[in-house]
């Protein structure tokens, strides 16, 4: 069965991309604000050797470096041309947004197997456990979508 393919013109494009940018925001916000506020409770220094505390700083930069790139294409269009759009903005935009995704799951993991080592009191289950959840997010972000892609073209 053949399915129609629509395509969509670049101002609907440009602001499907940005609600995009802007529903994955909040979250990561949130959690970068998490991430912050755990640094200035007593069991960060308690419960946390000095390595894993700069395992924790690793994340907290992951997840701001993916704050960065998932509001880089509002920034740019408002600087670049606000009254239009093009292709390319789509595009750059687009990869930005994917880009994004894999600081954020980095520090995820890293924040992951820091609160697993705490719980579970081995350093071997935690990043079994880590290492899993991550491998979770790169099937749900990367592979789930590139195998939609494959089989809606065949």
């Amino acid at each position: 069965m053949e399915t129609e393919k629509e395509t969509l013109s670049l101002a609907e494009a440009t602001k499907y991309l940005l609600e995009e940018c802007r529903m994955v925001l909040p979250g990561v916000q949130a959690l970068f604000g998490f991430q912050l506020i755990a640094v200035f409770n007593s069991p960060f220094f308690d419960k946390l050797t000095h390595a894993e505390q700069r395992v924790h700083l690793l994340a907290l930069a992951m997840v701001a470096i993916a704050v960065a790139l998932i509001m880089s294409p509002a920034s740019y269009h408002r600087q670049t041309n606000p009254l239009a759009t093009s292709a390319d903005f789509i595009c750059l935009g687009g990869r930005l947004l994917l880009i994004a995704m894999v600081p954020l799951l980095l520090g995820i993991g890293l924040d992951f197997y820091l609160i697993a080592r705490i719980v579970l009191g081995s350093c071997g289950f935690a990043a079994a456990e880590a290492i899993g959840l991550v491998l979770f997010f790169v099937l749900c972000w990367f592979a789930l979508p590139r195998w939609g892609r494959k089989k809606r073209s065949l």
